[in-house]
């Protein structure tokens, strides 16, 4: 057995879910005798068996990954609450296993996998989708690029009917709930929880449970989430025919193409769209959304 093959025999025991008592399963979920496979790879010691030795690892590995995605996801971990978050983390993480090298990218597949399983939210479907949303969004634009900024001389000499490019840390969601306030509310609200430990899975500290959270209705909101000041992660609320108009220009469209969007998604007219270019451009310039385009 050379080492590639060790690692991948232990790596798929230590990604086996933990029983109910957090301890090592006694058979892999598709019913092979752990014991077995453990003896055929790992030594005992004078003070654990095999068994214990790598017990060790799987325990690790699962609060570490917990731990991360509850920090990553305290909004969704609020509206649906703690015990069926870790349910859902756990089934989550068993269909997709982490692939990184980095807890960074731990959360990339949970919007779509959580589409593909609405049981894990049966009463808030979409306010957990729009959740989600917004929190992979805020991790992704965190350390995304940022690219030389569109100059004043640069958007002069664009033409008449320009293509625009973005910077690669802007973000547009078209929500239905008000998941940025809801957001912001549950972030402050754990701000004053400082007595809160960093391995709050490892320890399972018992808490009093606060007070129940007060779900939003339903709100239509067009959202640009944006970083400014490098490290710091900004949500903007957009008017819906300014919204319509970005996301063509995302997509590539030309000036003029990305304002007949607009009017026919928001099915408004055209002078009020035109009348309010010059203020929308102006914001977001200053904000420095639009970049030069690279190289590429």
């Amino acid at each position: 057995m050379d080492l590639e093959q060790l690692q991948r025999i232990v790596l798929g025991v230590i990604q086996q879910p933990l029983t109910s008592s957090e301890g090592m399963r006694k058979r892999t979920l598709d019913g092979r005798p752990v014991k077995k496979i453990v003896d055929e790879v790992i030594k005992p010691n004078d003070r654990l068996t095999s068994f214990e030795r790598l017990e060790i690892y799987n325990r690790v590995y699962w609060f570490r990954l917990l731990s991360s995605l509850m920090e990553d996801f305290p909004g969704l971990r609020a509206i649906i609450g703690e015990r069926k978050f870790e349910k859902l983390a756990v089934s989550y993480l068993t269909d997709r296993p982490s692939e990184s090298f980095t807890l960074r990218n731990l959360g990339a597949r949970l919007e779509p996998w959580l589409r593909q399983h609405p049981e894990f939210t049966p009463k808030v479907p979409r306010l957990a989708l729009d959740m989600v949303r917004l929190e992979w969004a805020d991790i992704d634009v965190f350390d995304q690029a940022e690219l030389p900024k569109l100059t004043a001389d640069d958007l002069r000499s664009l033409g008449e009917d320009p293509i625009f490019h973005f910077q690669p840390y802007l973000r547009l969601l078209d929500l239905a709930y008000p998941v940025d306030e809801l957001l912001l509310s549950i972030r402050h609200g754990e701000e004053q929880e400082s007595d809160i430990a960093s391995n709050v899975v490892l320890e399972r500290a018992q808490k009093s449970p606060g007070p129940r959270l007060r779900l939003p209705k339903r709100e239509k909101v067009y959202l640009a989430v944006h970083r400014q000041e490098e490290e710091t992660v900004y949500f903007k609320r957009l008017e819906p025919d300014a919204f319509a108009l970005l996301c063509a220009l995302q997509q590539g469209k030309t000036l003029s193409q990305a304002i007949e969007e607009s009017v026919n998604w928001t099915h408004g007219k055209v002078e009020n769209i035109t009348g309010q270019l010059h203020d929308w451009f102006a914001n977001w310039s200053s904000l420095g959304w639009f970049c030069k385009p690279s190289a590429e």
